[in-house]
């Protein structure tokens, strides 16, 4: 008995573990969804403010509705599809139904970034223009076949003659489908439609290269809001959380309080329910009504003005200002079609598969390669007027001299944060790059997952250009780096270093200035520092491809995005130096601003930092070997 009981107990714990296991993080997500700090991983006090950025952020609630709206669309279109073509294949020869049958499990076995850029492809050649429909039509096709892979077991466990006797007894054959085989089939049919609907609504990869036009889903919204720290992702997440088990508790709960109401009571709640449901979508439809005149007017006098009135931009996530978009939409009577790029490679492949934008916001190096590409439309200054807002230290830059085809949007640096209570400053600001080798601070640095900073801090701390392409030179820097992960145990990030730092996880990390500025700013105990061996200064600008559809408009953003309120708005909510002088000036000298924050102004002039330049040949020799040395660690 007391064996038992111990197994018994034993069971109990593990299976208490589990649990634990598996909901903890989701345990966690809602705790910190009511932080009142922006970080991710130390709670700061109770507060709805993420929930309330997040009902009020117009681009989460439109992610929200075309990820429902498309996994039911997809769940039923490619149930019924799946479904009759697995019955259909019941009846059909062995030979048939055997290829069919392999083909079929193609798209479930084929890695999904095969599958992405085969239809990012398709859709090109076909010269479809990429939005809902496309990625409507991408998730039914991934659906389908697992719809047929639960359907066609249950259909292989029918008695085969279950038709013809149906068929015999006076059934017609959509009687016989629908009155007969469905019903022993429906186990079958469910779990297929659950599998599909759970495919679409979580699937990010093929939708991010399917989608186009502003239409994101829930995935795509939060991969582009996670690469800055934006605690209204723990917000999104529990009320996704919220709703999944509202649905699953009333799932579970209908059947039993029908089977007590009876049926008679139960169709009284149908009609009811009906009632409700048709007094609620006239009130939405007047409402609709009601909005759409005025804005339909005010569509009409921009498209008069501009040609169009919308304006499609693409631009690295988490990248605008709060109120940005939504300012520059009330007062041009227009819409912006908002996307989010997770690389200037992603942008550059998805502008060769012929997507067109009216207003991209690449990097510098990017833009010399669009130029030279033919890929970017030269500017009218003329319709620039605030181009005399820009700052000094961000005109005549070596990607584009003369501002021909660009506009800076903002700019920065990347440097060293520290902490200055474990980190001597003047030890830091005398070894420069050099500190990222220093074996006192072993194990406690952060070095950020990218060959071009990484092989820059290398070349600057050797006294190279960041730019050489000098074989001897480069392979300097490869045993720099080498000596680094072999004696230094870094911790290799990308942009979590924000909230690692915020927490002072580590003592250094390789970081951008922006972000820089955001762990100055919560947390005290950091510093910032630019290397005396010299830095990549970076700058991020506005430009126009040559298959803008809008040009006018494009330009009248451009200039928009130059004027005080926007530049202030954006560089606030960011963190990245503004283009703009007088917001530049602004931010660096008032207290409540960034006038403390060592990591806000980079400097300006010194000789030995850089721009990037293009360099194809040379970025695919950094990339190998940076690999290569990740690889020894």
């Amino acid at each position: 008995m007391n064996d038992t009981k111990k197994q018994s107990f034993g069971a109990k714990v593990i299976l208490a573990l589990t649990l634990l296991f598996f909901y903890f993080p989701i345990l966690y997500i809602i705790l910190f969804s009511f932080n009142d700090s922006r970080s991710l991983t130390k709670f700061g006090g109770f507060s709805l403010r993420w929930y309330e950025k997040m009902f009020s952020d117009s681009t989460m609630m439109e992610a929200v509705m075309y990820t429902v709206l498309i996994a039911v669309l997809a769940t039923l279109i490619s149930t019924v599809v799946g479904t009759v073509t697995a019955i259909g294949l019941s009846k059909s020869r062995r030979v048939l139904t055997a290829f069919v049958e392999r083909v079929n499990d193609l798209p479930v076995m084929n890695p999904d970034i095969v599958t992405a850029i085969s239809l990012l492809m398709f859709f090109s050649v076909l010269a479809v223009r990429k939005g809902f429909l496309t990625m409507l039509l991408a998730h039914i096709m991934f659906c389908i076949p697992y719809v047929m892979l639960s359907v066609t077991p249950k259909l292989r466990s029918l008695d085969p003659n279950l038709i013809e006797a149906a068929l015999d007894l006076g059934a017609t054959p959509y009687q016989a489908l629908i009155r007969v085989i469905v019903p022993q089939i429906r186990p079958g049919i469910v779990s297929g439609a659950l599998i599909a609907f759970t495919m679409s609504f979580d699937d990010f990869v093929i939708s991010y290269f399917a989608t186009g036009n502003g239409v994101n889903n829930i995935s795509i919204l939060v991969y582009t809001m996670s690469k800055r720290v934006n605690p209204s992702i723990n917000a999104l997440s529990t009320i996704v959380i919220l709703l999944i088990t509202l649905a699953l508790g009333i799932v579970n709960i209908v059947p039993i309080l029908r089977e007590k109401r009876g049926a008679e009571r139960s169709a009284r709640n149908r009609k009811a329910t009906a009632v409700v449901a048709a007094v609620l979508a006239v009130a939405l439809i007047g409402a609709a009504a009601a909005g759409s005149g005025a804005q339909r007017r005010r569509q009409q006098e921009a498209i008069e003005k501009y040609g169009s009135a919308v304006l499609k931009l693409y631009l690295p996530g988490e990248y605008l200002g709060e109120d940005t978009i939504s300012n520059f939409e009330s007062q041009y009577g227009v819409t912006v079609i908002v996307e989010n790029f997770d690389s200037n490679e992603m942008m550059y492949t998805k502008l060769q598969a012929g997507d067109s934008y009216d207003v991209l916001i690449p990097s510098d190096y990017m833009i010399e390669r669009l130029i030279n590409g033919n890929y970017l439309t030269p500017l009218d200054k003329s319709l620039l007027p605030n181009l005399d807002n820009l700052s000094e230290q961000v005109t005549g830059l070596g990607y584009d001299p003369a501002g021909d085809y660009s506009v800076p949007y903002l700019w920065g640096s990347v440097g060293l944060v520290y902490n200055h209570e474990n980190v001597d400053p003047e030890l830091i600001e005398a070894q420069g790059w050099e500190i990222l080798r220093d074996t006192d601070y072993e194990g406690r640095i952060y070095v950020y997952d990218s060959e071009r900073d990484a092989f820059m801090m290398a070349f600057k701390a050797l006294g190279y250009s960041a730019n050489t392409d000098d074989p001897a030179e480069i392979e300097a820097a490869y045993e720099w780096l080498r000596q680094l992960n072999n004696t230094m145990s870094p911790v290799y990030v990308t942009d979590e270093v924000i909230d690692s730092m915020i927490n002072g996880y580590q003592d250094i990390a390789v970081v951008y200035s922006g972000d820089a500025t955001v762990i100055l700013d919560e947390n005290e105990d950091m510093s910032f520092c630019m290397p005396y061996q010299g830095t990549n200064i970076w700058c991020d600008a506005m430009v126009i491809p040559s298959n803008a559809e809008n040009p006018k408009l494009a330009h009248e953003f451009i200039n928009y995005m130059l004027s005080y309120e926007a530049a202030f708005d954006t560089s606030e909510t960011v963190g990245y130096s503004s283009p703009n002088a007088e917001v530049l000036e602004e931010m660096s000298t008032q207290e409540d601003l960034y006038a403390e924050n060592g990591a806000y102004l980079p400097r300006s002039g010194y000789e030995l930092d850089e721009i990037y330049h293009d360099n194809v040949t040379l970025q695919r020799e950094l990339s190998k070997r940076w690999i290569r040395v990740k690889a020894e660690g």
